[in-house]
């Protein structure tokens, strides 16, 4: 599949290795000091929502309680804390250290050698993405970015030159983590009263990608984004933190000039709502606008799993949810698009903290006259 492409840019993790005594961040990549100057960071009251993946799987009624908890994670957060998700420790812990050790451990040279890095009409590799100019401001980050399913539109000459071991620990990682997505998202259109067969139908068999994230220490920190402001582009995004370093803030819901931290929990994977599952949603669930910070003492590494629907289907709301003759049939409040033609467009624009969703949404009024949608 086609995704698009980035323009090339120089590894931050090689500059840092390069010049290891730096004091001033170059200039392309001060990024918040123009964007963000006005944000602020703040802790709130309530904690992002945990949810106990093992109290889901239990029989009714006592599944529901904590089914109640999905639903209203999704709605006021747009994303979740799962624990007790049924991944192996042991599959996590090899994940965790390998990522470190086999993959960001390599030299430039040997990335480019076994031909890792990103080609010029490609966004897969090490790189970084959704950069459209030369002139354009840079996160202080490395990524190795990777479809990993279906088997069908890998590209071999990434799998095939990644190390041995890790390439069997990606395969394992990457099948246990589509089971517990497939799972979630079934979960989720329960708690939205969606057709099973709909949501079946919609993601299962879906493309899966993969977003490994290296960030160096800054000595500018403040000044700097490691991951820009953006919503995902998946139907779930399940997120792995690496290193034992917080960096990840949501925007707060509240309030557009601050930002909500969020603390890792132990052996619990971070759930997003992605852009896809906000539109078959019908805008019931909402994607959660995040950026990623940096520090000036250590480095950080985190690995996000996207689920998406298959890249052959239309994307737009359930129709479960937009029957006209059904108790909760409302208009539909996005318009429908080819899943390949979403991502391409996705793919092909700057991350400037808006939502890709905001292209498709049908305004108050069309909706309310029920706009006919082609």
């Amino acid at each position: 599949m086609d995704l698009g492409e980035s323009l090339p840019v120089p590894s931050v993790q090689e500059l840092v290795a390069k010049e290891p005594e730096m004091k001033q961040v170059p200039q392309r990549y001060l990024r918040r000091f123009q964007q963000h100057e006005n944000d602020e960071v703040v802790a709130v009251s309530d904690q992002v929502p945990v949810i106990d993946f093992n109290a889901l799987q239990q029989q009714q009624p006592h599944s529901d309680h904590e089914l109640n908890n999905l639903h209203h994670a999704c709605k006021n957060w747009g994303l979740f804390h799962v624990v007790n998700h049924g991944i192996s420790n042991s599959l996590v812990k090899k994940m965790k250290s390998q990522v470190g050790e086999q993959l960001f451990s390599m030299e430039l040279s040997e990335k480019k050698e076994k031909k890792l890095w990103q080609e010029a009409d490609d966004i897969e590799g090490f790189g970084q993405m959704f950069v459209m100019s030369e002139e354009q401001k840079l996160d202080w980050a490395d990524a190795f970015f990777l479809v990993t399913r279906p088997h069908r539109v890998r590209k071999s000459r990434l799998f095939n030159n990644l190390p041995p071991s890790f390439r069997e620990t990606v395969e394992e990682y990457s099948d246990e983590l589509e089971k517990l997505a497939m799972k979630l998202i079934k979960l989720i259109g329960k708690a939205l009263n969606i057709d099973e067969e709909e949501t079946k139908d919609m993601f299962e068999g879906g493309m899966q990608s993969m977003r490994m994230n290296y960030f160096p220490p800054c000595p500018n920190p403040e000044l700097v984004d490691g991951l820009s402001p953006h919503s995902d582009a998946s139907g779930l995004t399940i997120l792995l933190q690496v290193t034992d370093i917080d960096a990840l803030q949501i925007k707060n819901r509240n309030d557009d000039n601050s930002w909500i931290p969020v603390k890792a929990l132990p052996d619990a994977f971070i759930v997003f709502i992605g852009d896809c599952l906000e539109i078959f949603s019908n805008g019931i669930y909402k994607s959660n606008l995040h950026k990623a910070s940096v520090n000036s003492k250590s480095e950080r590494i985190s690995i996000a799993t996207f689920l998406h629907p298959k890249v052959d289907n239309v994307l737009g709301p359930a129709k479960s949810l937009t029957r006209p003759e059904t108790e909760i049939g409302t208009p539909p409040c996005f318009r429908t698009i080819g899943v390949q033609d979403f991502y391409k467009s996705f793919f092909k624009r700057e991350l400037l903290g808006t939502s890709q969703v905001d292209t498709l949404r049908i305004d108050e009024e069309a909706a309310n006259g029920h706009e006919k949608i082609n």
